[in-house]
């Protein structure tokens, strides 16, 4: 089993599938690209566009346990991609907050190695709401020792991510925009998550 390849599921809403960029590549395209590993890596997407964190922790088991088993052995990774879809839909703090938890939870049950990617900024949800989603993704995380991608506040402000959404529905980014969510992604500990040497970014 040494010598076998990292399985790595992605699970998550529109932003996962890449919606809205050019390319087709999406974050988690680019993040894979820059991932280097013998053998090479195995990325799965897994995405549900508009999905809440209640539908999420509903299916996520059995869709990621097909692929990866029903129990890691250290080559399995899971990453949470999280959206915007909860405030739209009503789902309280508390609810999304649980539901984070049960997903990481359950995860670490099964010996996945859990990475969470928060939402980013957009020009349809209320700012101050999303930014106290994402804040409390992150407690979630950080309290489970779990490595989070802060996307909203490193995004809300820069000229480039904004330039980008206003020139697209609004909702997702286009092709610099996802390149700036893998840049995060990829300096926010991605290598060392995977065991990998971090100049690899």
């Amino acid at each position: 089993m040494a010598d076998r390849a990292r399985r790595i599921c992605v699970v998550g809403d529109e932003l996962v599938a890449g919606w809205g960029d050019p390319r087709g590549l999406g974050w988690v395209g680019r993040v894979t690209a820059r991932t280097h590993t013998d053998p090479p890596t195995l990325t799965m997407s897994l995405p549900v566009p508009d999905e809440t964190t209640t539908v999420l922790s509903a299916r996520w088991e059995d869709e990621v346990g097909r692929r990866l088993g029903p129990a890691g052995d250290g080559t399995q990774y899971l990453v949470v991609g999280l959206g915007r879809a909860d405030l739209s839909a009503g789902v309280s703090l508390a609810r999304s907050r649980l539901n984070l938890a049960n997903i990481l939870d359950v995860a670490e049950q099964r010996r996945y190695a859990c990475f969470v990617v928060g939402p980013p900024p957009n020009n349809h949800d209320d700012p101050e709401r999303l930014a106290e989603l994402s804040s409390a993704f992150g407690d979630v995380a950080r309290r489970r020792r779990v490595p989070y991608v802060e996307t909203w506040s490193a995004l809300a402000r820069h000229e480039q991510w904004l330039a980008d959404m206003a020139s697209g529905d609004g909702r997702t980014p286009g092709q610099a925009g996802y390149g700036l969510l893998a840049w995060l992604v990829l300096h926010s500990g991605w290598h060392r998550w995977l065991g990998l040497p971090t100049d690899e970014a």
